[in-house]
């Protein structure tokens, strides 16, 4: 049996733990040996009192004085209060660095993840919380490496706030690269929703998961001789283990009882410790508070309100007491082991403790205590984000003064990085309630602050807005528009579409108007189902013909209709004129940025995409390398950051410049995988990565990205870049799967001409097709072949006419199939798109027989990393020379 520390049995109720210590000895002893050993993660489960936190404590001893040690615990009246375990965890760092040293220390983070730590002011825009979630990760990891050995403990994390474990679990994720050693102790079936996937992950990693059992009778009868004196006899032992369950904590605290009351530890005595055991939890606790006195029972329950790291001025003022009386009862509490000074301020014993406490207070008592403590903590200055979870418990009484602290704390949670704080907010300010002139507004921004994370709940609030008054014009049109994009998003497109037409209906015709026709066409223009699509094009060209782009309204109606225009194959100068029309300048107009909300992220991928096919490869990519750089910068890494990488990558893959183009789409598809799982942005990134491991020749791997992403019918009613179908018929093709990859490719066509959609290089289905049809149906493969050249020639780029007479050419013999390749060539060349070009002088130099333009073709495939391309050349090239 392991015994506590000389002098301290009483509180280390380590009896029948020697497993769980040496994991952690050993844990700290690879930890310190050297800089470059990972420390890995240790859980500990348990019910209340198993003795997890003395667990801790001892995890502590044995690191002092040969690690750096963080410690932060959770508390059930906190949970509420965003990344309040985390800041709690990293106080001794954050309070050593000056505000220069911590700017410097965390560089471009210092915007992102400051807020949330508390050392930063917040922007003024809604921070994205898997942004502030890889700041926090990327903090600490700093701060690991620059305090090594590092060991971070937290305890009762089922209570802590739920930014906290996200962060918690994102960062156990990076364990095996960094040299700190993080241990954590749980209730088990405490934590729900969030919270509890958050910790499920978590413990997923950990190198050692232990579940804590109750004391045997033997370890029971152990620790109480080493608390009472080795006379204590079997009896009275085996009645301390039968009263407690051997559970540690409350045999210790009745054993300490034992000891106040001088009651001899012999079987005698043993039917007083049921008695004794009964004042110790419960209403014997509370009883025994009582009889501190009033002033005394006062300050514990302010401290109870005000959860962990409990200020004694605070408390003080809570419970209407002097400074000298409320040192008087924190004396009286800690010698009565309910209260202990931490380093941070005064902290209960121990979690049951602290419960007990606050479910004590009458509870119109403890909710006037929650109204008191939220006016402490604003005029302490600590702002509406601390004082809300006190608001949180307050009762609704029309109070229009609470209301607007409610909205200004939901307006400081966003702009940290804490929706869900933000929604508990403004859905307590709903129940107060808001005076009438102001109830639309609440549920407005009660609407966007669940945007992100619950579209459903969005559609809900933002309908009952708009169906109130209290919105002027433009806000309700913002409205109006966030309502559709999160219809859209909650695959209820036709819902989305008529909202905006019926507010549309509405309106004058002015900017207003032009921006909800906007986010209609926009809508429209990148799902794939709708009936009409030629008529829409019609309709849309007639609208954005006259505009010059003198506002955004109309500078989002040139990008719509230019995206409209590539799909459809129209000349692409007509492209670049219109994309060019919505610039200020050659740059994305004020409001129309990449981080700007008022307009859909959508939009800014079409006027990339528009460029990016119809060969302006140059603007295309200064586009998106702006907005990964915007992304970055502003902590924005879900979706959006995703989606740029993916786009930019498949610039890089147009450009042929293969290894930088997997390389992003890879990070596209890891940063989408944290966000959920089946996504369209899923769909968008793999269909491009599949298209660039196919150009590398790379075709087990393609298959093996189709398999894991789904990548296979049915996909969404969405417009892919490139078109996903397509690709998806290559890859068939490519792994022998002919007939699949034929039939593939005739749907693709199908729907593809139904719509409108001839941009061959956006779709090149045709050519793929004609190929697979070469040999058992040429008539039809060199009709698919003449018009697809005609779209080419339509649409008139060098790509894409160079594409179509590579194609032509592969469907004829002789002088006729050189002199076609030699003209591909010729495009291809002046073409900014160097993998074709390269597919191009290889495919050339073998119809030729040209050992010249093999060379020149195998040096260009090994450039842009098209292994396969390479491969092939080099093979033909042997039989050239021979």
């Amino acid at each position: 049996m392991t015994q506590g520390r000389p002098g301290g049995a009483a509180w280390a109720p380590l009896w029948e733990r020697e497993d769980e210590l040496a994991a952690a000895a050993r844990a700290v002893e690879e930890l310190c040996a050297d800089v470059t050993t990972a420390g890995g993660l240790l859980t500990f489960s348990g019910e209340a009192g198993i003795g997890k936190t003395a667990l801790l404590s001892e995890v502590r001893r044995i690191a002092e004085g040969r690690a750096t040690v963080w410690s932060a615990r959770g508390g059930e009246t906190v949970t509420s209060v965003p990344f309040n375990v985390v800041r709690q965890l990293l106080q001794p760092a954050l309070v050593s660095l000056t505000p220069e040293e911590a700017r410097e220390y965390l560089g471009d983070w210092y915007e992102i993840a400051g807020p949330a730590l508390g050392i930063a002011e917040p922007g003024g825009r809604q921070a994205d919380p898997q942004g502030v979630c890889d700041g926090l990760v990327e903090a600490v990891s700093r701060f690991a490496r620059l305090h090594w050995p590092l060991i971070l403990v937290i305890d009762d994390a089922h209570w802590a706030d739920q930014e906290t474990l996200h962060w918690l679990a994102a960062f156990a994720q990076r364990l095996d690269e960094l040299p700190v050693l993080v241990v954590v102790a749980h209730r088990p079936g405490e934590a729900t929703g969030e919270s509890a996937r958050h910790l499920a992950s978590v413990a997923a990693v950990a190198r050692s998961f232990t579940t804590l059992r109750a004391l045997t009778p033997d370890a029971a009868a152990g620790l109480t001789r080493a608390t009472l004196g080795e006379h204590a006899d079997a009896p009275f032992c085996r009645e301390v283990w039968a009263v407690t369950g051997g559970n540690p904590y409350e045999s210790v605290e009745l054993l300490a009882k034992v000891q106040d009351s001088e009651l001899e530890p012999v079987e005698s005595s043993a039917d007083g410790l049921r008695a004794l055991n009964r004042s110790a939890r419960g209403r014997g606790l509370v009883n025994r508070l009582e009889g501190l006195g009033t002033d005394v029972t006062r300050f514990a329950w302010a401290a109870a309100i005000l959860g962990t790291e409990i200020s004694l001025d605070l408390a003080a003022r809570l419970a209407g007491l002097s400074r000298d009386a409320a040192e008087r009862c924190a004396e009286r509490l800690c010698a009565a082991r309910i209260l202990l000074p931490g380093a941070e301020g005064l902290e209960f014993v121990h979690p049951l403790i602290a419960s007990t406490v606050y479910r004590s207070i009458p509870a119109a008592t403890r909710t006037a205590m929650h109204g008191q403590a939220a006016s402490v903590v604003t005029h302490s200055g600590r702002g509406a984000a601390a004082a809300s979870r006190h608001l949180l418990e307050v009762h609704p009484d029309d109070d229009p003064e609470l209301v607007e602290q409610l909205r200004q704390a939901a307006s400081e949670h966003l702009a940290v990085g804490a929706p869900d704080a933000a929604r508990r907010c403004l859905e307590r300010a709903l129940r107060e309630p808001p005076l009438p002139e102001i109830h639309a507004r609440v549920l407005y921004e009660l609407g966007c602050a669940t945007l992100l994370t619950s579209p459903a709940t969005t559609i809900s609030h933002l309908r009952e807005a708009l169906s109130v008054r209290g919105l002027d014009q433009a806000l309700r049109v913002d409205a109006v528009c966030r309502l559709s994009q999160a219809l859209v998003h909650n695959d209820q497109l036709e819902e989305g579409l008529r909202a905006i037409a019926e507010e549309a209906a509405r309106l004058e015709p002015g900017p207003a108007r032009l921006r909800l026709q906007a986010v209609h066409y926009m809508w429209e223009g990148i799902h794939a189902g709708e009936e009409d699509s030629p008529g829409r094009s019609r309709r849309l060209a007639a609208l954005a013909g006259p505009l010059s782009g003198r506002d955004n309204p109309e500078r989002a109606l040139l990008i719509l209709r230019a995206f409209d225009a590539m799909t459809r194959g129209e000349n692409a100068e007509l492209v670049v004129e219109l994309c060019d029309r919505a610039l200020v300048n050659g740059r994305l107009a004020p409001g129309l940025g990449w981080t700007d909300t008022e307009w859909g992220f959508e939009l800014r991928l079409m006027l990339g995409g528009s460029y990016a096919f119809s060969d302006r490869l140059d603007r295309a990519e200064s586009l998106f390398t702006e907005a990964v750089r915007a992304y970055e910068t502003a902590g924005w890494s879900g979706g959006h950051l995703a989606l740029s990488h993916a786009f930019l990558g498949y610039v890089y893959r147009r450009r042929g410049r293969l290894h930088d183009a997997e390389k992003s789409l890879r990070e596209s598809l890891r940063l989408a995988d944290r966000v959920g799982q089946g996504l369209p942005m899923h769909w968008e990134a793999a269909s491009m990565l599949i298209d660039t491991l196919l150009a590398r020749g790379h075709v087990d791997e393609a298959g093996a990205v189709a398999d894991r992403y789904g990548f296979a019918p049915p996909s969404a009613s969405t417009i892919y870049v490139p078109d996903a179908p397509s690709v998806r018929g290559r890859l068939l093709l490519a792994l022998g799967r002919t007939k699949e990859g034929l039939n593939e490719l005739e749907a693709t066509a199908k729907a593809l001409t139904a719509r409108g959609q001839y941009n061959t290089v956006l779709a090149p289905w045709a050519y793929d097709l004609a190929r697979a049809l070469a040999h058992e149906d040429p008539k039809r493969a060199a009709h698919l072949v003449a018009d697809a050249r005609m779209q080419a020639e339509r649409f008139g780029t060098d790509t894409a006419i160079g594409e179509a007479l590579r194609c032509a050419a592969s469907l004829e013999t002789g002088a006729r199939s050189v002199a076609l390749y030699r003209q591909a060539v010729t495009y291809l060349e002046a073409s900014p798109c160097a993998y074709e070009h390269a597919v191009a002088r290889v495919e050339y130099g073998i119809a030729a027989e040209s050992a010249v333009e093999l060379e020149r073709g195998l040096t260009l495939a090994r450039t842009c990393g098209a292994d396969g391309l390479a491969d092939r050349a080099l093979d033909r090239l042997g039989l050239v020379r021979r």
